[in-house]
């Protein structure tokens, strides 16, 4: 169970100090070194100790994490690089919302590490959702122009349409072998074994922003230049990557994988080192670079090398997040991120000797680590004869070229500048001096014993290549640097206006997903919806009308035939009432009234028999008794 704490430290943190809101840099930089310190300690600890973890849901469902040596390497730089670019958020970005922001990152952060750790797809797809939602965030957080929410809804839909990828590999492994542990992969055959195979491939193609889905990573631009470097170097692009380096030796066994994804990055490399050397806006030409060289390290999987790729990646994010940092600093002193426009050098001499340290990995040139590490892929593929090679050198060529422009123009002295421009303070470039050291340590890869000794900790054998691949690889980065020179001096509004602004938007690759997938989708909906309003929903509508005829017809009946019978009797009753009220009145007076007269009458009568004479009285008794004999006579 202990495996797990590695990605609960950082997410559990990140929750509790993001719902804590903002305090200040010192507190907020103390509690990201605490938090992210301990999580590289952990992973550290995992990775010596061989922790792992399980998690039972039932008989079927379960969650397991293990490390590899190529997963136990990535959970050690995630947090490490994290650490870095997380303390120059807490000195660097904007105080308001600045709590949210570093939560969100260290939250990031602990996904990550899930991802990493997991040893089944299950537990994948857990950590998958938990980066691509805190990517949006991220993404949306300077919330109130709204256009980063937009950005942030457009990176986060494209990485979701990748992600229906990983679902479906999911319940294909599931239905194939009734589990998702990563074992059983390479058990699968057909139709199973494609779905899983592609479907990863795809989904792992759409975080790291491979073709086509590589426009979205300029959307992604929207957000701070902290979660540009954390996203790009440490995270949700390089969980791409990591994912087909990681599964490499059950998914290569799928017939056309291998090829797909060497196409895949090959195609991405070239149009990323294209749109980059194009580029004017210098956080786009880095995410084109993302792009770039994260389609080195898919040839490298594709060639059956995925330690090497792993290893580009470790070195990629050494040199990539101080770039995005330095790219955030020149921006925020220029007020704009136009590489035409910036030439800090003067202003800011610590900010560009740092970023030429990382600048020279990213060209791929020795001694950086950048150079061994895009040499080694090189090397990697050269088994597969000419073309390959060459077509990676040119991608190290463009790689050189775009480079050389984002220093030279960021970064280059201008003698007339004249402008007041704010240097950042020491707490903001100690971030970025931390991680321009570790480019320079990954510099130690060119000595051999090292090299071999690190390969072997990664239970890989570095590859063979030829003096002349070598000799020849040096001789593309040495041109592209020369035409990196050669477009600052003499096209440095290059990507600004015209044909090249034009191109410099993937090569024109939105518009034509616009044309050729939102389009044709937004029209499809739309008829659907047609369909649904005007045949689907005519049925009901039917119902309902006739419903409310056969209401009218009933209410018409019942007001003409129930009402007017209900209004006779009531009048019927009226008339009775009133015929009733004039008898009873008659009846009802007329017993009490003949009553009293009858009564009055009698009384009357009898008060004449009371004469007063004795001799009246005697006649009266003898005429009753005379009365009473002749009733008995007759009755007897």
């Amino acid at each position: 169970m202990t495996l797990w704490l590695l990605p609960l430290l950082p997410i559990l943190s990140g929750v509790l100090i993001a719902v804590m809101g903002d305090r200040s840099r010192g507190w907020l930089g103390g509690l990201a070194v605490a938090v992210l310190g301990g999580t590289f300690v952990l992973a550290l600890a995992a990775v010596t100790k061989d922790w792992t973890a399980y998690l039972i849901w039932s008989d079927a469902l379960r969650l397991t994490a293990s490390l590899t040596p190529i997963s136990a390497a990535v959970a050690l730089m995630v947090p490490a690089i994290a650490l870095a670019v997380v303390l120059h958020a807490t000195q660097h970005e904007q105080a308001r919302g600045l709590g949210r922001l570093i939560g969100i990152m260290i939250l990031f952060t602990g996904g990550m590490e899930l991802v990493v750790v997991a040893d089944d797809l299950l537990t994948l797809l857990i950590g998958w959702e938990l980066i691509g939602a805190c990517s949006w965030a991220l993404i949306s957080h300077k919330w109130r122009d709204i256009e980063n929410p937009r950005s942030g809804l457009y990176a986060f839909v494209m990485t979701r349409f990748g992600d229906l990828g990983l679902f479906a590999a999911a319940m294909a492994l599931y239905s194939a072998t009734g589990s998702f542990d990563y074992a059983g992969i390479a058990t699968l055959e057909g139709t199973f074994q494609w779905i899983v195979a592609f479907g990863i491939l795809l989904s792992a193609a759409s975080k790291a922003g491979q073709v086509p889905f590589s426009p979205w990573l300029f959307r992604a631009m929207a957000g701070p230049s902290s979660v540009s470097a954390l996203l790009h170097a440490a995270t949700l692009v390089a969980a791409g990557a990591y994912i087909i380096a990681r599964l490499e030796p059950s998914l290569s066994i799928a017939p056309g994988f291998s090829v797909a994804a060497i196409l895949i990055g090959v195609i991405t490399a070239l149009a990323g080192g294209v749109t980059g050397v194009l580029q004017n806006h210098a956080k786009r030409l880095l995410a084109a670079s993302t792009s770039a060289q994260l389609g080195f390290m898919f040839v490298a999987v594709g060639a059956g090398y995925p330690g090497i790729a792993v290893l580009h990646l470790i070195v990629h994010a050494t040199f990539k997040a101080p770039l995005f940092l330095s790219a955030g600093l020149a921006g925020d002193a220029a007020g704009s991120y136009r590489l035409d426009k910036m030439m800090l050098g003067q202003s800011l001499p610590i900010v560009g000797g740092l970023t030429a340290i990382a600048a020279v990995g990213l060209a791929g040139m020795p001694p950086a680590g950048g150079g061994w590490s895009k040499e080694e892929i090189i090397k990697a593929v050269e088994h597969t004869g000419y073309w390959l090679p060459i077509a990676v050198m040119l991608g190290g060529a463009l790689s050189a070229a775009y480079t050389t422009r984002f220093l030279l123009l960021a970064f280059s002295w201008r003698g007339d500048d004249e402008r007041s421009i704010e240097v950042p303070g020491m707490m903001e470039t100690i971030g970025l001096g931390i991680l321009a050291a570790l480019t320079l340590t990954t510099s130690l890869l060119w000595y051999p014993p090292l090299a071999e000794a690190l390969a072997a900790l990664l239970d890989m054998t570095l590859p063979k290549g030829s003096p002349l691949m070598l000799g020849l690889s040096l001789a593309f980065v040495a041109a592209g640097v020369l035409g990196g020179v050669y477009l600052v001096r003499r096209h440095p509004t290059l990507g600004t206006s015209g044909a090249t602004a034009a191109a410099s938007d993937w090569l024109g690759l939105p518009k034509l997903i616009t044309i050729a997938v939102v389009r044709p989708l937004d029209a499809l909906a739309r008829t659907t919806a047609w369909i649904d309003d005007t045949l689907i929903d005519a049925g009901p509508r039917g119902v309902a009308f006739m419903g409310r005829k056969g209401a009218a017809f009933i209410a018409e009946v019942d007001n003409r035939v129930v009402d007017q019978g209900i209004r006779n009797t009531a009048a019927f009753g009226d008339w009775l009432a009133q015929v009733s009220d004039r008898f009873g009145e008659t009846i009802s007076d007329g017993i009490p009234e003949g009553s009293a007269r009858l009564t009055g009458m009698l009384g009357r009568d009898i008060r004449r028999l009371q004469t007063g004479l004795s001799y009246h009285y005697y006649a009266y008794i003898i005429g009753g008794v005379i009365a009473v004999i002749a009733i008995l006579a007759a009755g007897a």
